[in-house]
């Protein structure tokens, strides 16, 4: 079977890159207009959330929170 190549996109890159990088850990992360913009505390990245629209109008911007290596996720049953 032909393996079929996909493109990929400009905001995958950009989610792979704040994945594997270190300097993300533990940070609220936004991708808007093609650019990473990140911040330490959920309240900052509501205020920079709400900058970035006003700048960014027509883009749909991407959310993501990467924890640090030793933080624990409690999932409920």
């Amino acid at each position: 079977m032909e393996k079929v190549k996909r493109q990929v996109s400009k905001k995958e890159m950009l989610v792979k890159k704040i994945y594997s990088s270190p300097k993300y850990k533990g940070k609220h992360v936004v991708i808007i207009g093609g650019k990473i913009f990140s911040t330490r505390t959920g309240p900052a990245a509501s205020k920079m959330l709400e900058k970035l629209l006003k700048k960014y109008p027509t883009q749909t911007p991407t959310l993501t929170y990467i924890p640090k290596a030793e933080t624990l996720i409690l999932i409920l049953p």
